[in-house]
């Protein structure tokens, strides 16, 4: 994020609230993060429509492949946008399609003007062509993450369950390792390979030492995939949330931590001890008061997460400073105290590995109420909108269509909703 000056910070307030004013009241709760440490979840900024897979469950338009790539100087302009609508420190994916097949020198000029504007550049790729030479080159110009999508929708020739892929995920960490990258590993989740989910939070846990988060993204009716429409009683929330604790041995608290609305997300936090042995899970963040009291502590505070020991350091002055010691020796304590013997066995290594869904919308039923808590945009020609929303109007927007297209306007003004771009900021809705 890099120095943030008083105007910076005024910003950031300013765009806080705009948040915070958009949420319906049931989600303006203390341990809420839209609106109070997050102006938005993440920005995705889509540099191609092109991809080199072809996958069964995928959110691009039939006409994506034959979309050409924007030109640099648009793509520059949509961080600028990103900059100004959402401010310093905003997580951006850049995404596509896939990334990687945008031209080299462009992606790289990407991502060093989205680092220079004090924004958090992520790689979202399916990493056939994200070699450990581009790599390294990205992070040496500002890349803080790398998000490999790997899954069975991919149809990779000679894997057959999750479990083969295991191995090419392996290769994508080993292609990080060493580099100063958060690494995420995204699947979508569908009946085939819903009874893999606990192998795969296994694998995450015992390569937590590299492997900072693990993403289930639900299989949704949407795009130009041939495997559409989900058993719902197979693939929920509910559901690939118990498969997750199941993986990783204990119970985890999806509610602590609010993150838009609980329809669309869920994330937790867990502690692995000692990854390379018997990595012990535990539940670091299972209380929503302490969440909340967190909130309040660090309220004027912003961490840059691209250099967590400073990050660390900072917390504990502050903690200090504002005297929250105390509370918060009394809640990470008690995990040290219940833990201690996985924590001398594994001589103190210990590594964060947070666990996120995201349910997708179907687009042909959007829910109203759900985009206008949305936490994850799309950058546009004319600003962000609800990643659900783009995708269910992709074709609009991919042509180079503004705001939110008449057939979305229509429908909120048929069920009863007033036509405003309420799933976007006032700022941009009142234009």
């Amino acid at each position: 994020m890099g120095h943030l000056d008083a105007a910076d910070i005024a910003h950031i307030r300013e765009r806080l609230a705009s948040t915070w004013d958009r949420l319906t009241p049931d989600n303006r709760v203390p341990n809420q993060i839209l609106g109070r440490k997050r102006v938005i979840g993440c920005v995705s900024l889509e540099v191609t429509q092109r991809c080199n897979f072809d996958c069964a469950i995928c959110y691009l338009s039939e006409n994506s492949e034959g979309t050409p790539d924007l030109p640099l100087s648009h793509m520059l302009e949509r961080v600028d946008r990103i900059h100004a609508d959402y401010g310093k420190g905003t997580n951006v994916q850049i995404s596509g399609g896939d990334p990687t097949l945008r031209d080299e020198d462009e992606l790289e000029a990407i991502v060093r003007h989205t680092s220079e504007r004090g924004l958090v550049p992520s790689l979202f790729t399916n990493g056939d062509l994200a070699s450990r030479r581009l790599l390294e080159r990205l992070t040496r110009v500002g890349l803080a993450d790398v998000a490999f999508h790997v899954d069975l929708t991919e149809k990779r020739k000679g894997y057959k369950s999750e479990e083969s892929l295991c191995e090419v995920r392996q290769e994508y960490i080993e292609r990080a390792r060493g580099l100063p990258l958060n690494v995420i590993f995204n699947q979508t989740v569908y009946k085939k390979n819903f009874p893999e989910v606990p192998l795969l939070v296994d694998f995450y846990k015992r390569n937590a030492d590299v492997v900072g988060m693990a993403s289930f993204q639900l299989q949704a009716d949407t795009g130009r995939g041939a495997n559409r429409r989900r058993d719902d009683q197979v693939i929920s929330i509910e559901t690939v949330g118990r498969k997750i604790e199941e993986g990783l041995g204990v119970p985890l608290s999806w509610d602590a931590v609010r993150v838009g609305s609980p329809k669309c997300h869920k994330i937790a936090y867990a502690a692995i001890v000692d990854p390379k042995g018997r990595a012990h899970a535990v539940d670091i963040l299972d209380d929503p008061k302490v969440v909340g009291d967190l909130l309040d502590t660090y309220d004027d505070i912003f961490f840059d997460r691209r250099h967590p020991r400073r990050a660390a350091a900072k917390a504990v002055v502050e903690a200090v400073r504002r005297r929250y010691v105390g509370k918060g020796l009394a809640h990470f304590g008690r995990h040290v105290r219940a833990n201690w013997r996985p924590l001398v066995r594994g001589r103190g290594r210990v590594h964060k590995l947070s666990f996120f869904m995201q349910n997708f919308q179907d687009a042909t039923a959007l829910d109203h109420e759900r985009i206008d808590n949305c936490s994850f945009h799309c950058m546009t020609a004319d600003g962000g909108v609800s990643m659900c929303v783009h995708n269910a109007y992709r074709d609009h927007y991919i042509k180079g269509g503004c705001g939110y297209p008449a057939a979305y306007q229509d429908s909120r003004t048929r069920d009863g909703f007033h036509p405003t771009d309420a799933g976007r900021l006032p700022a941009q809705a009142a234009k």
